[in-house]
């Protein structure tokens, strides 16, 4: 009979994936389904990214590389690093992983002992508490309030921190709020940690490309030099080049961290594909420009989601800074009861309320952290977030509340 370990009984499916999975079932037993759960670009990968990699399966770059990445692929990251962030680091510093999860797994499993504490800003990407876990660690979720724009506040992090703590989280723009940190807002954070020198930052700016109004990128390595030598700053190229299914993220830090999350990788998955880190060199190192075009676009599907959701009564959007998200409050749901007598006790209950009477899939901010919220992506085309939003007002107009 199969025994599971004991890490993987208390492990938990990604909620978005989940969710997504059950539209995606739903859909196939004929339903009329709209997925808002998973954080995939609609846009297509840039072709002459796809013609990089063509060229490489062409010229046989299809065999193992080096462990943590190329020598091209680093020295791409390298550059872009300098270009975007102003940021100097050389290949011996540099990871390359299947995928930006991969990189924060590898970096926890080489630090993180059981009892370790790590730091999570909450709301938050589900995978930095479920990977802790896995290592034994206790993820310590400090709520962030929607008055101070969900982001932790310097006194917060002070009160938090112990002496098993080994690593703060920090993204921006965040997955699920959106909400983006400036430089001044990290040297404030930065001004506590220099105090605790055993805690490490981990700066996931996997969204650094798809920030709006105007606002400028800080990600705390170039914001506060003097945590340098603890801070770990990862990326890929998922998100802002629409590459999700070719599964490259990076990572730059201290040697010594680097050294020990290659060990780590070569007795996991060995090497990042080849063809996917040739596309990857032509992504970073190629044409630039489309990046703004694509954020501006996003930047039009986010004001138009959050004046839809703030027209619904019931429900409150604050609009975020970046990412593709929206992380609406559904407080004014909670106690509602639906037109088959049921009560909406929990953003949980109002997530599957929607899936079943308006055939939209959210995922719930519980998953995240933080309630009564649910989270939407708007990486989908403007026709259907403005039909899924359409049903989203009816199904709240056919509540009953108090």
């Amino acid at each position: 009979m199969f025994r599971p370990a004991a890490r993987v009984k208390a492990l938990r499916q990604s909620p978005a994936n989940a969710a997504n999975q059950r539209a995606t079932q739903l859909k196939a037993e004929g339903r009329d389904i709209l997925s808002f759960a998973i954080g995939e670009p609609d846009f297509p990968t840039p072709e002459h990214v796809k013609e990089a990699a063509i060229a490489a399966m062409r010229n046989e770059q299809t065999k193992y590389t080096a462990v943590d990445g190329t020598r091209e692929m680093k020295a791409a990251v390298c550059t872009k690093f300098a270009r975007d962030n102003g940021l100097a680091f050389k290949p011996e510093q540099i990871t390359v992983s299947g995928g930006a999860k991969h990189v924060i797994y590898n970096a926890f499993m080489c630090t993180l002992d059981p009892g370790d504490e790590i730091i999570v800003p909450a709301p938050h990407y589900t995978a930095y508490t479920d990977i802790a876990s896995i290592c034994g660690a206790v993820p310590v979720s400090i709520p962030c309030t929607e008055a101070n724009g969900f982001k932790l506040q310097p006194a917060e992090l002070e009160r938090a921190i112990t002496a098993r703590t080994r690593w703060l989280v920090l993204t921006s723009p965040s997955n699920p709020t959106g909400a983006a940190y400036t430089q001044e807002e990290l040297q404030a954070l930065a001004a506590v940690l220099e105090r605790h020198p055993q805690v490490w930052v981990l700066c996931d700016d996997i969204y650094e490309h798809l920030l709006f109004d105007g606002r400028t990128f800080a990600t705390m390595a170039q914001a506060a030099p003097a945590l340098a030598d603890r801070t770990l700053t990862v990326n890929g190229v998922s998100k802002a080049y629409a590459m999700t299914g070719w599964r490259i993220g990076y990572g730059a830090g201290p040697v010594a961290l680097i050294n020990s999350m290659r060990k780590m990788q070569s007795q996991s998955t060995s090497c990042p594909s080849s063809v996917s880190q040739a596309a990857a060199v032509e992504a970073l190192t190629g044409p630039q420009e489309y990046l703004a075009l694509r954020a501006h676009e996003f930047q039009q599907r986010r004001d138009a989601v959050v004046r839809a959701l703030n027209a619904i009564p019931g429900l409150s959007c604050r609009t975020p800074e970046g990412a593709f998200y929206v992380f609406p409050s559904c407080a004014g749901m909670i106690g509602a009861r639906t037109p088959d007598g049921r009560t909406i006790a929990t953003d949980q209950d109002f997530a599957l309320y929607l899936l079943d009477a308006a055939g939209v899939a959210v995922v719930q901010g519980d998953a995240y952290g933080l309630s009564p919220y649910f989270r939407i992506s708007y990486a989908t085309s403007m026709p259907l977030l403005e039909d899924g939003l359409a049903r989203i007002r009816r199904a709240c107009a056919a509540l009953t509340r108090a």
